[in-house]
């Protein structure tokens, strides 16, 4: 399939699969005339690249875990294990840190806020 065909089955911009190419996450063919040809099963590489990404896996990690596809979908082979519970270790300290800057604002605008009406 072209990569237009793949932009409207995907719902990726045709930019977006491009950047998928440079990327290393997608492998089109490049037959004589140079244009890009996608498998059939391309869709399905662009909604597991997606999914991915969505559950905020960089490019890069996406690059070495994507050879552990099993079959369809976004099932993946324990090899893909550790990635995932690095992922979201980091994703559970951001939180918590996120969480602790968040109460500081609040104390510091109550502090503020009690300030100014005490005025």
């Amino acid at each position: 399939m072209k990569i237009g065909e793949l932009a409207r089955e995907s719902g990726v911009s045709v930019r977006l699969l491009r950047y998928y190419e440079e990327v290393g996450l997608l492998t089109p063919e490049r037959p004589g005339g140079g244009h890009r040809r996608y498998a059939p099963d391309a869709p399905e590489a662009v909604h597991r690249i997606r999914a991915l990404l969505a559950a905020g896996l960089p490019t890069r990690v996406i690059r070495e875990i994507l050879p552990c596809v099993q079959g369809t979908g976004t099932a993946f082979d324990p090899c893909v294990t550790t990635h995932l519970r690095t992922r979201l270790t980091e994703l559970d300290t951001h939180i918590t840190d996120l969480q602790q800057a968040r109460s500081a604002l609040a104390a510091l605008l109550a502090a503020t806020e009690g300030v100014a009406t005490a005025a």
